[in-house]
């Protein structure tokens, strides 16, 4: 002691046995650190099934909100183009929407949340931010019941935009096709000309979009062409729609 007190002698062996030691400090700490890494990595299997229920309904939670999130977008949307479409009409119009359709394939009618207490009648036009869907047929309180332009049992006055030619449109019991019937082969229509509602007939007023010819097609020993009309409405998609008023409707005076 006396000499390592006094003299730097012993430090080199010190330095020596420190070195041979410290592997055995490591591997007597070896059992410690092991413990300490099983506590902190190694769950129980119960936990981890607990958690993963419980990830699996959060997941499913925010999938859910996720799909209303579409749902409401695609909607804001659809709003939004109504909006846009009430600002080129002259006559008066009310926002209404659909809470039913017809459960029968070959009856196109739907139902829609206004009815007498709202001024709707007998006859009045319906449409969408595209064009016509049809008119009402039946009328109540506080709903009505609607039939579409695409139904078999309806006819509509139309005629071309870029030329005045007028016919009548057809439903198909399509909601995708229209046909026009009684046109001449010598008539001037073709693919892709639009058509409007003629006002012929004082149903429908003059002006709005029915559709656009999508095919012409003459058959041997017909007298007339075949004409197939894609709807300019969304016939089977559209949820908010417009109650039309005109100015000699008595419903007139209340836009919503």
């Amino acid at each position: 002691m006396i000499v390592d007190s006094f003299t730097p002698w012993l430090k080199p062996i010190y330095s020596t046995a420190d070195n041979l030691v410290r592997p055995l400090y490591w591997l007597a700490n070896v059992p410690l650190r092991v413990q300490e890494w099983s506590a902190s990595s190694v769950t129980p299997r119960s936990e981890i099934e607990v958690e993963n229920q419980r990830l699996s309904k959060e997941s499913l939670i925010y999938h859910g909100q996720l799909q209303r999130m579409s749902d409401l977008a695609a909607e804001n949307l659809r709003l939004r183009r109504l909006l846009n479409a009430t600002e080129l009409l002259q006559d008066s119009v009310l926002v209404t929407e659909v809470i039913g359709v017809s459960a029968n394939p070959l009856r196109h009618t739907l139902t829609i949340d206004r009815g007498t207490a709202d001024g709707v009648f007998v006859g009045q036009p319906l449409l969408d931010a595209e064009g016509l869907m049809g008119q009402i047929i039946e009328v109540h309180k506080s709903h009505s019941a609607a039939l579409l332009i695409t139904d078999s049992s309806h006819a509509l006055p139309v005629q071309v935009l870029r030329n005045g030619v007028r016919s009548i449109a057809e439903g198909t019991a399509d909601y995708n096709l229209l046909s026009l019937k009684f046109v001449s082969p010598s008539a001037d229509i073709r693919e892709g000309d639009k058509l409007v509602s003629s006002g012929l007939g004082g149903l429908y007023p003059a002006g709005y979009p029915v559709g656009t010819v999508i095919s012409i097609a003459s058959e041997p020993g017909d007298s007339f062409l075949k004409i197939d009309v894609d709807p300019s409405a969304e016939i089977d998609r559209s949820r908010h729609l417009l109650l039309l008023y005109t100015s000699r409707d008595s419903g007139a005076d209340a836009t919503e």
